[in-house]
């Protein structure tokens, strides 16, 4: 299956979110191949969002946003979880996309192994422990379970290693709220998901 074509990602933001919704993001990599479905992002646009990395203007470590869409954006928060983004519209436009959920497709197994090798020995649980919806529910749980760490911060998602593909899955209903675990830019109904679906991690409307 082919990754999407850049042409995807440089469009306004807002339109490109809704349409990641149900496309798979996949992780091929030497212990395996991961891919989820998406079910659940974010928006992120612009110097003039308060929330967005870009506000306090070009730095070493967004620099991704001000590139070329269709690349990966992805950062340490709070020192603990890395988090993914997808790099949307034009060169010097910063804006990207959150992606805050998955329904797990290939690489399961795989994926339960990062999970648990991500907690602490005293929270660790059995496998089984996990349901399958979960492994990939929340920002930090879909990189530990892919496998994403900053080494792929600006990786060009038309590559074979990290990208997003369209399969075919499609959601009947769509929903938007305000972003989730913000002080700033609370205003804006910039998160994007799958109603009802089970993987999403935020508070459904």
């Amino acid at each position: 299956m082919a990754p999407l074509r850049r042409a995807f990602y440089a469009r306004p933001t807002l339109e490109v979110a809704p349409d990641l919704l149900g496309k798979v993001l996949v992780h091929r990599s030497r212990a395996g191949v991961t891919s989820g479905i998406i079910v659940e992002v974010e928006a992120y646009i612009g110097e003039s969002d308060p929330a967005c990395h870009a506000a306090p203007g070009p730095t070493r470590r967004n620099a991704p946003m001000y590139g070329p869409p269709g690349h990966a954006y992805v950062y340490l928060n709070y020192g603990v979880h890395y988090l993914v983004n997808v790099v949307t519209e034009p060169v010097s436009s910063p804006a990207a996309i959150l992606i805050r959920a998955l329904e797990p497709v290939e690489g399961v197994p795989l994926m339960r192994r990062r999970r648990m090798r991500s907690r602490t020995v005293r929270h660790r649980k059995p496998l089984s422990a996990i349901p399958d919806f979960s492994l990939c529910s929340g920002p930090g749980n879909v990189t530990h379970a892919m496998g994403i760490t900053l080494k792929d911060t600006g990786r060009d998602l038309l590559g074979d290693k990290l990208s997003i593909e369209d399969r075919g899955h499609r959601f009947g209903a769509i929903s938007w709220s305000p972003r989730v675990g913000i002080s700033v830019g609370t205003e804006h109904h910039w998160r994007c998901y799958a109603s009802q679906h089970e993987a999403v991690s935020g508070r459904r409307r």
